[in-house]
């Protein structure tokens, strides 16, 4: 079958455009459309599915970018082994099942919960972590009977949708129901990753946010805010035109720019109600200041200032967003008592007082009507399109994309 094999020889191209580091770094990329052999069970209640529509990732597009900053490495570098089929925000049907797979027939339609946790592992008994359905903090990720990866994409052995097939373990598929489509379902990955970062640090019931940045992630928590939390008032720093149009229909009462820092501390502040002060030694921070929490989706050093400088007394800086170190000035976040926090995927996830895996919440909420993210999926492609579609997102400005997915239907 064919696959976009991460983790091989590159094959160079000419670049289109030397001034947008994304296109040098898709020029580059050790990543090629390849014939590989189809997936087996990796176990006997594993499945193997056929993929319908795959959504890219951030942390895709970042990779085939080799777009993580100056940085020396990752502490993850353990749990990631090549080559790897990329892919894990994955609309499939159920091909064929392992002879102790549970729970699913051949021709549902499913959506995947990537991570590579103990149960997929074929570990027993499951790991404190696994056992309190905080799934992405499982111990175990380089144990069992699968090569070393967090989730589907990221082990050599779990190979993702950015391929014809993929194998998936039986924990691991949710059932789409048929007044669902595709292109709703491809939101589930992104829509759980935001509501585990919004629901586990909540704002109060009529408090101000700030969602920094409005790609897949920030558009998910608008639409949770707006459906969950509906006395918070939302403030949205949104880089394109197709962010913005899309951040306001969501009911987002700012909208800023990304580009001029000082410019978005000042706005928000003041549409906040709190008081700026100004600095001799650089810009300025607002105390007392009136945002609860900061949902920051971009995760680098320059968002993290601007939200710790913006934030309120005892607020909560929660960084979702996956970039490389950088260096930031972090006195607002001591001088306030300020709370950072990192916000990893997904897992078991309690919604107005029910305790369910986040994909299941997305499936339900978007069933009963609750979250409508229509518009957020703007380009879908082929396989072998591949550069065509990163290219949709090396270049968001003229292309218009939020969300980019390959077809395979």
């Amino acid at each position: 079958m064919q696959a976009l094999v991460f983790g091989v020889e590159p094959e160079p191209v000419q670049v289109s455009d030397e001034s947008n580091p994304l296109l040098v770094g898709l020029s580059r990329t050790p990543m090629r459309l390849m014939e590989i052999d189809e997936p087996e069970p990796l176990g006997p209640d594993w499945v193997v599915v056929r993929s319908r529509l795959t959504g890219i990732c951030g942390s895709d597009a970042k990779q085939v970018f080799m777009d993580f900053g100056d940085t020396t490495g990752s502490a993850l570098g353990a749990w990631f082994t090549m080559p790897q089929v990329l892919g894990h925000e994955c609309v499939g049907t159920v091909e064929r099942l392992g002879p102790e797979a549970r729970g699913l027939e051949v021709g549902d339609r499913v959506v995947l919960n990537p991570w590579l946790t103990c149960a997929p592992r074929g570990l027993s008994p499951l790991c404190p972590a696994c056992e309190a359905g905080h799934l992405s903090q499982c111990w175990r990720f380089a144990e069992g009977r699968v090569a070393p990866g967090i989730h589907t994409g990221t082990s050599r052995d779990a190979t993702g949708g950015f391929a014809g097939r993929f194998p998936a373990h039986d924990s691991m598929l949710f059932r789409v129901p048929d007044a669902i489509s595709d292109e709703v379902a491809v939101f589930a990955d992104p829509f759980a990753v935001s509501l585990h970062g919004i629901t586990r640090n909540p704002p109060p019931p009529d408090g101000k946010v700030l969602v920094y940045g409005h790609g897949a992630l920030g558009t998910c928590a608008s639409a949770i805010l707006r459906a969950l939390y509906p006395g918070v008032e939302v403030a949205v720093v949104a880089r394109f035109d197709a962010q913005k149009k899309l951040a306001e229909r969501l009911g987002a009462s700012l909208v800023l720019d990304p580009d001029d820092r000082l410019a978005i501390i000042e706005a928000v502040t003041d549409w906040s109600g709190g008081t700026l002060v100004a600095s001799s030694m650089g810009m300025p921070m607002a105390y007392p200041g009136k945002i609860d929490v900061v949902y920051d989706t971009i995760g680098k050093a320059e968002t993290l200032e601007v939200g710790a400088r913006i934030l309120a007394a005892h607020g909560t800086l929660v960084q979702s967003g996956v970039h490389g170190s950088e260096r930031w000035d972090t006195s607002p976040l001591y001088f306030k008592e300020l709370r950072l926090t990192g916000s990893n995927a997904f897992g078991i996830e309690e919604v107005e007082g029910v305790r369910k895996h986040g994909l299941q919440h997305y499936l339900d909420l978007v069933e009963a009507g609750r979250v409508d993210l229509d518009g957020m999926l703007t380009h879908t492609f082929r396989l072998e399109e591949w550069r065509e579609a990163f290219t949709a997102l090396a270049c968001q400005e003229s292309s218009g994309a939020i969300k980019v997915a390959f077809d395979q239907r």
